[in-house]
């Protein structure tokens, strides 16, 4: 256990108390429909949106500061850039539409334009790519520091807290929770950057000390890596947490702008973890890479501003935990299970979407167990699944027709899926990439393949 001073503690409590209080408590009495409990009612608002959206876009935290520690600049070039431009391209042409559909899910989606076969399965699929697995690990890990407790009861002790207030609340208790969320989080940044100048020096100066490395846009990698974590972006037209939201919000226009507002805010937020990360370069060992901003934090930072940063690092981490944790369970709960037992007029979703957070909430925490790294572990689910989703996705939204062959959508989303995943367990197999090519590229191309077939078809009416 880490020397933490009482009055950090009390600032820790207090956090947990007033998350309680937003996320349960008062929102104990409230009865929900479907599009409530999901949906929050299609009320959301802009400040709610944004806050939203900004806040469950950083569950990887941890992971920020460890790819930054070990490749410096790198870190802005795989996960900032390419996911600005991704949700720009979203906002103007997506989210309005979105909104303007009245859909609950992406599977809702797919399954109006392919049927109800496509939208079990693409169902799965999400289930995999939303799982917050890998952010219940860094949850963990963190509790695990703070502590000193193993990582096994930290696991628990992170899903078991995030599952409890979204159960009564549903989405209404993760926007709630998520404004709060959204002020801690870029608090605890700027108090961290401001520390850093002061005891390390400006940042200017301190680039400059960095070795070239550190400044090298690849990091050391090649431009193939690089290009696929820019194409791994594009989950952001599948991200069943865009969907919701947009769905969500209270008018089209809330939609489109609340995501070029949200954009703004994250490359605020890049720049002050990115700029933490490497200021901890040769002030914290390689060893400790994973923790880079605790440790860094509990050098610099004075009594009472500690706690500050880790509840600023606790909010980044629940508001991403609480929502993925809704959507999966939405996912598996609701257009898995409920679908599956063909569902009467008199079912209650929500009762099937409570069954689907407690399995999603036992595979995440086994999951947990099983992940070496959350960096990883998302390079590798999007390399293989990604390429399976996105096109018959897009396609649905330029088409917009009532009913696709559901034939076509079942193979247009498997084939590709299978041909990564054989791609990557051969490059697992052989320990090197199979013709020195990326898993995610076969995927796509044969997604594409198959994309222009159907255009051709068309074309010819058969």
């Amino acid at each position: 256990m880490n020397s933490i001073h009482f009055l950090d503690w009390a600032i820790i409590s207090l956090y947990f108390l007033s998350l309680i209080y937003i996320g349960i408590i008062r929102q104990k009495n409230e009865r929900q429909s479907e599009s409530g409990f999901i949906l929050s009612g299609r009320k959301l608002s802009l400040t709610g949106f944004i806050a939203t959206l900004v806040t469950t876009w950083y569950g990887a935290i941890l992971g920020i500061g460890e790819n930054t520690f070990l490749y410096g600049i790198q870190t802005w070039f795989i996960f900032s850039l390419p996911y600005y431009i991704f949700a720009m391209m979203y906002a103007l042409w997506i989210a309005p539409r979105i909104n303007q559909y009245g859909l609950l899910s992406i599977p809702d989606h797919f399954r109006k334009y392919f049927g109800e076969p496509v939208g079990v399965l693409s169902a799965i699929v999400i289930t995999f790519l939303a799982s917050p697995a890998p952010y219940i690990l860094s949850m963990g890990i963190l509790l695990e520091f703070l502590f000193g407790i193993n990582l096994g009861p930290a696991l628990l002790v992170s899903t078991i807290f995030s599952v409890i207030y979204i159960w009564n609340g549903g989405f209404t208790a993760v926007v709630r929770t998520d404004l709060l969320q959204f002020i801690l989080m870029f608090l605890a940044f700027f108090l961290l950057v401001g520390f850093s100048w002061h005891s390390i020096g400006d940042p200017i100066s301190h680039l400059k000390s960095l070795p070239e490395k550190f400044l090298d846009p690849l990091g050391g990698n090649t431009y193939q890596y690089i290009l696929v974590w820019f194409f791994i972006a594009a989950w952001t037209f599948i991200d069943p947490g865009f969907f919701q939201r947009c769905a969500a919000a209270d008018s089209p226009k809330t939609a489109k702008k609340g995501i070029l507002i949200a954009i703004g805010f994250w490359a605020i937020f890049d720049s002050l973890t990115i700029l933490c990360g490497l200021y901890a370069i040769g002030y914290i060992q390689n060893d400790q890479a994973l923790m880079v901003y605790p440790m860094l934090a509990l050098d610099i930072l004075p009594y009472g501003f500690f706690g500050l940063f880790i509840i600023g690092i606790l909010a980044t981490l629940m508001s991403t935990i609480d929502s993925l944790s809704l959507v999966s369970a939405i996912t598996v709960g609701r257009d898995i299970l409920w679908r599956i037992k063909k569902p009467s007029k008199d079912s209650d979703p929500i009762l099937f979407i409570r069954r689907g957070l407690i399995i999603i909430s036992v595979i995440s925490l086994a999951l947990a167990f099983l992940l070496p790294s959350v960096v990883q572990l998302f390079y590798a689910l999007g390399s293989v699944l990604i390429p399976g989703l996105i096109l018959p996705f897009l396609w649905t939204i330029k088409k917009n027709k009532s009913l696709i062959d559901e034939y076509v959508g079942i193979k247009w989303i498997t084939i590709p899926i299978i041909v990564s995943m054989i791609w990557f367990s051969i490059s697992k197999i052989t320990g090197s990439l199979l013709f020195g090519i990326e898993p995610f590229y076969p995927g796509m191309i044969t997604s594409l393949i198959y994309f222009i077939s159907l255009n051709v078809r068309g074309k010819h009416g058969y």
